[in-house]
Order: structure tokens, then sequence, then C-alpha cells
């Protein structure tokens, strides 16, 4: 859970670090690379302390509690791949605020995770998020309607890559890729298909086509951005 008093986490002041102590920067710094290598729960106070060879109980001088350090990590996790610049075609903008933000929770396998609560307040999710509805403004001058296109295009792309990301867990706790897991479902699969109760699934395990994860979000993020933009046009009509 993230600060429960967030706007105080970007506006506090913060003391200069002491000679030779981490700086907040450094500080977030590893927490990020904890995270990133190891998943969320690995990070603590403690361990940041560790990695930095200082005590912990200096960084507590820096930064409040480990939900402090969460809100700032999660906004400097935002920043490091820079938001695409918009070019007034709104298909194409609300796209690439798209790829970007897939981009964001590819990158960083916990971040959807914490972004599943209450939004993200600093400053470069504002930035994000103003671009964001930026883009569909293009489209309306109904600031609502453009929210709500906002929050449904963020929400597929959060979807999409819990979907994705799903499947990387999954071959980190069994071991197995995707191709080993399906050699080892296949007898069964091929005995439940042999019964002839599920002819649908049937033809799509033996006909359907199996697109990798990019063109399987393309697709989606397509159906999408149709179905935004021509409730946006017969709102304007």
């Amino acid at each position: 859970m993230t600060n429960e008093n967030p706007m105080l986490v970007w506006s506090k002041q913060r003391p200069e670090p002491a000679r030779r102590a981490p700086s907040v920067d450094r500080i977030v710094a590893t927490a990020l690379t904890l995270a990133d290598a190891e998943g969320l729960d690995a990070v603590s106070m403690r361990r940041i302390a560790t990695e930095l060879g200082s005590g912990t109980a200096s960084l507590y001088r820096y930064i409040t509690d480990r939900g402090e350090l969460l809100d700032l990590m999660i906004d400097a996790a935002q920043a490091e791949i820079p938001p695409p610049a918009l070019t007034g075609d709104t298909r194409a903008d609300l796209a690439a605020v798209a790829h970007h933000f897939r981009d964001l929770l590819l990158r960083h396998h916990w971040l959807g995770r914490v972004l599943s609560g209450r939004p993200a307040l600093g400053p470069n999710a504002l930035r994000r998020f103003d671009i964001a509805m930026a883009a569909a403004l293009e489209l309306t001058d109904d600031i609502t309607l453009a929210a709500n296109i906002v929050d449904t295009v963020l929400s597929y792309v959060a979807g999409a890559a819990i979907q994705e990301l799903s499947e990387i867990r999954a071959q980190r706790r069994t071991g197995l890729t995707e191709n080993q897991w399906r050699e080892a479902v296949g007898p069964y699969l091929r005995t439940a298909i042999a019964t002839g109760d599920y002819p649908h699934f049937a033809r799509r395990i033996r006909d359907a086509e199996d697109h990798t994860p990019d063109r399987t979000f393309a697709f989606g993020l397509s159906c999408v951005l149709e179905g935004v933009l021509a409730i946006a046009r017969a709102a304007s009509d």
C-alpha cells in the first residue's frame, strides 16, 4: 500500500545527506533494482541499508517509512522511459500512450500491482497522465469523456500486461517454458478433445494461430481504440 498522505511525500523538505550518507535518489534507485530483480517483497529499509553499506536508522532520516519509499519508487520508475511526444493524430497518440504504459509495466513487473489501488500522484505520474489526457482531448472537448477514454485505454493495457506477466511468473514458479507446459498438458487435452464435448475449444487448439504477445496486444488495443473513437464521434454528432 502506498503512503496514506501521498502529497506529503512530494512536498516535504528532506535534509541534505550527511557526508558519505546515501542520497534519497540512491536509496530509491537501490530499491528499484531490488524490486526488479527479486520482487517487491524483497524491498525493506534494512535490505537497502545493507546494499548501500549504511545503517538502517540513517535511512529513516530521509525517508519516513516503506510506504513513502514505495511512492518514490513508483514515480521514479515512471521517469525511466520518456513519455511519447504527441503528433495531433488522436489514434496514433492514444496508441503511443498505451504502448508507453505497457513498456513501463513490462519493465517493472511489480508496478502494475501497486498501481491497481489508489492512483500515483508523483510528478512523473501526473506528467504521464496529463499527456494521456491531452491525447484524448484531441478527440473531444468533454473532459469527462476524455477521462473515461484514458481510463478505458489504460485499463486495457493493465489487464493485458497482467496476462502477459502471468506467463513469466508461471515459468519462474514451475520452471517450465510455455512449450514445455503445453507438452505436459498435451495428453490431458487430447483426451478432453476426443470426448467431443468441447468442439469450439478443439477447433481453437487445432486450427487457430498462436500470436506473439506483441501481436495479441496490438489486436486488443486496436479494438479498444476503435471503440472509444466511435463513441467520441457519436457524442460529438
